[in-house]
């Protein structure tokens, strides 16, 4: 399989993706996630997309088991670093996972790997290709045991139009978010990036989710930081879906 756009990213950002803002709401989302989840110490937690480990790290400091995944080698290695007992991370394209009903639950957050398949490379056009995020999804949900949950972040769609930066461009036909940003490595040396994100309407998350499977429970309006149980709407930048593989 080809190297994911997003390797480079990470590559640049190392250390200093933590010193973004949308970065320090980790223990208001693990609190909600646990509460959503029914998570309690002993539990196994598969989280896809995990960069550096902020969640995984804080559901490992409650005695939570965590296997993090993550494409980007870089992420992984700082993951690993100061893991907490209980916490072990794996480099690895969450399109290639294979593991089958071994956890209670599973996580991708703040566009960990779903919603970031759908870049520069992704088959566009093609009927018979296997859409990409239905794929990490699928393999999401095939890694929890009957009974188990799921959690994803996924950007709205309708957030991402409404507030369109006018440097940016939104992909109508298939719902990507191309954007031009910068990025800062731990140094502060700064470089020209592009970022392609996936978004989606509650609709189409509760249609993948179903395609693969799983029962979906909740469907929220979320912020990094900012977890809560409300309805969908227009304001909040990410939907956080919550399904069940049924037993």
């Amino acid at each position: 399989m080809p190297g994911h756009w997003f390797e480079e990213v990470a590559d640049h950002l190392g250390s200093a993706y933590l010193r973004y803002s949308f970065t320090y709401g980790t223990v208001q989302e693990v609190d909600f996630l646990v509460d959503a989840l029914g998570l309690v110490p002993g539990d196994r937690v598969l989280d896809v997309g995990c960069g550096p480990g902020r969640h995984a790290h804080e559901l490992a400091s409650r005695g939570i088991g965590v296997v993090g995944v993550d494409v980007s080698r870089t992420f992984v290695d700082l993951a690993a670093a100061d893991a907490p007992a209980g916490a072990e991370f794996h480099c690895l394209d969450a399109r290639e996972m294979a593991w089958a009903g071994e956890f209670d639950a599973a996580i991708s957050l703040c566009q960990g790997a779903f919603g970031l398949a759908g870049g520069p490379a992704a088959p566009v056009g093609d009927p018979a290709a296997p859409d990409p995020d239905g794929v990490i999804l699928e393999r999401m949900a095939a890694a929890l045991r009957p009974g188990g949950r799921l959690a994803l972040s996924a950007f709205s769609a309708y957030f991402q139009v409404r507030y369109l930066d006018e440097l940016d461009d939104f992909d109508a036909d298939r719902g990507v978010h191309h954007e031009h940003t910068e990025l800062r490595d731990p140094d502060g040396a700064v470089r020209a990036a592009e970022l392609w994100t996936s978004c989606f309407t509650p609709r189409e998350l509760r249609l993948l989710a179903g395609r693969a499977g799983l029962r979906v429970e909740d469907c929220w309006a979320v912020a990094p930081g900012d977890y809560a149980r409300r309805p969908p709407d227009l304001e909040h930048p990410e939907f956080l879906l919550v399904a069940q593989r049924p037993t």
